[in-house]
């Protein structure tokens, strides 16, 4: 019964209010024509940078009887596998072993990992994390998506330049990880921010993107998102997928940065004003207008 559409399972965070985590991955997804599960690592009222947090967070027992329910009813079968933020080592090593028994359920599903630790060289979770993800779960990714600083805490490589980030990527396919992407670096001497995408064995491209004088909650799991769906829908090309990724990026975050500019038009925008304008772009999220290029970076 689950043979015509994709599936996809996602343990993210999710908040009440906004978009990050699951609320700022499922709505695309659903949108692309993928059937979506979703398990909520945390529930927030709203995402962090706002004053005031109230919630709760899953326990790891509650996760595994989720999951066990999912299993004792047989509907586990998935052909995607898509996980965000991660609040502490031991979830982290319980979400490694959730993923070999899907993968045992169906060998073919694609694991697409975004190993959230941090930003502009600060990391927000513990630090405990990252020798999890280095050595448990990125091996067991298909599609990994880190920003630059994550891919620097990864391989303990330094990136500075083009040639660091394709040194980078290659050791982040040396782990087993088909598909490297980097969602997003300060590698412009413009100042504009660089998406670069790499198969392993394949090939290498790049894209500029136009940076905003904002600050975007929500941006990497909306890109984990997309970079799922479109290398599904157009067969594992990168390039296209880069293109579409990328493109469909651009078009929410200036609409989002325009409409609070509307409001606000100068100072710091506050985060009730800044949040990802998903809903109102549903029609770009279908069908992107493909005005990005992607140029080939040779290894």
């Amino acid at each position: 019964m689950f043979e015509n559409t994709p599936r996809v399972l996602s343990i993210q965070s999710h908040v009440v209010h906004g978009y990050v985590g699951n609320k700022s991955a499922v709505f695309p997804l659903q949108v692309l024509g993928f059937e979506v599960d979703s398990i909520n690592t945390v529930q927030f009222s709203t995402h962090t940078a706002y004053k005031h947090i109230k919630g709760n967070v899953l326990k790891n027992e509650e996760l595994e009887e989720l999951v066990q329910g999912l299993i004792l009813n047989e509907v586990d079968h998935y052909t995607h596998f898509l996980t965000g933020y991660s609040r502490s080592p031991d979830s982290l090593k319980q979400i490694a072993e959730i993923i070999k028994k899907l993968k045992q359920k169906n060998p073919a599903l694609v694991y697409v990992c975004d190993p959230v630790m941090g930003d502009n060289g600060e990391m927000y979770v513990p630090k405990e994390i990252l020798p999890v993800y280095r050595d448990i779960v990125v091996p067991l990714a298909d599609i990994l998506t880190p920003n630059q600083f994550e891919a620097e805490l990864l391989t303990g490589i330094n990136i500075t330049d083009l040639t660091e980030a394709m040194k980078a990527i290659g050791a982040l396919h040396d782990k087993g990880v088909k598909t490297v992407v980097l969602s997003s670096t300060d590698l412009d001497n413009d100042g504009d921010i660089i998406a670069i995408a790499s198969t392993k064995g394949g090939s290498c491209y790049k894209i500029d993107m136009k940076k905003q004088d904002a600050t975007f909650t929500g941006t990497g799991d909306l890109f984990a998102a997309l970079f799922l769906a479109w290398s599904y829908k157009t067969n594992n090309d990168v390039k296209l997928t880069l293109e579409k990724t990328i493109s469909t990026m651009q078009s929410i975050v200036l609409d989002t940065y325009k409409k609070a500019r509307a409001i606000q038009p100068s100072g710091k925008i506050p985060p009730a004003l800044i949040e990802l304008r998903l809903i109102q772009n549903k029609t770009v999220i279908e069908n992107p207008d493909n005005k990005m290029n992607a140029v080939k970076v040779n290894a």
